[in-house]
């Protein structure tokens, strides 16, 4: 079971969690556009449904510790807290756990019991997530509809290389539009619009 304390079950903490979010993140925002404050330029993206299961936990770990970071926050962007997850019954939709929590910790805090109801877990409702810490230096953001999560703030290039071989697999822009992306768009090519959005918002600085 999750850590005491560590799912958001209030709405002052549902609001703190939010507000530190918003420091990361531009809440608003929606890929292809940019979605960090602050852009380091270091993207890597994966699939939407591996930042939603246990396995991602040690990953996000080891980027909160990079930057000192002793917790990590969850927040659901969609559906919206008042429309959808209050009047459901639904609770909060944030979550805030210690580093030294388990992966076991982070599925009982986001996932189901597979005797009660999935959809009233995190895993299977969420559309729109982002994790940070409180440092605000680093951030996952994912959307169910293009099915992708983007990651950014790595220390330097090796420390990237290293999490990705470890983590991994974890793609560059140009990998998620080729392997990824297509599934969005019923397995047509990604549109030039979109693909040159996402580019210049999440590929390499130009040199």
């Amino acid at each position: 079971m999750a850590e005491a304390g560590s799912t958001v079950i209030d709405r002052n903490g549902y609001l703190e969690v939010r507000s530190r979010g918003a420091a990361t993140f531009d809440l608003d925002a929606r890929l292809p556009g940019q979605v960090f404050r602050e852009s380091a330029r270091d993207s890597l993206f994966c699939e939407f449904d591996v930042v939603l299961a246990p396995e991602i936990w040690p990953a996000l770990c080891t980027m909160a510790r990079w930057h000192g970071d002793d917790r990590i926050e969850l927040l659901v962007l969609e559906p919206d807290c008042d429309d959808f997850y209050v009047p459901e019954g639904l609770g909060y939709p944030a979550a805030s756990l210690p580093v030294e929590a388990s992966e076991d910790d982070y599925w009982a805090a986001i996932g189901f019991d597979p005797d009660g109801d999935a959809l009233e877990s995190i895993s299977i409702s969420a559309n729109v997530v982002a994790l940070t810490g409180a440092s605000g230096k680093w951030g996952c953001w994912g959307e169910r509809d293009p099915e992708v999560a983007v990651f950014q703030g790595f220390p330097d290039a090796t420390s990237r290389s290293e999490w990705c071989a470890r983590f991994g697999p974890f793609l560059d822009v140009s990998g998620a539009l080729e392997s990824y992306l297509p599934a969005a768009f019923g397995g047509h090519p990604v549109p030039d619009a979109y693909a040159e959005t996402l580019t210049a918002n999440y590929g390499p600085p130009e040199r």
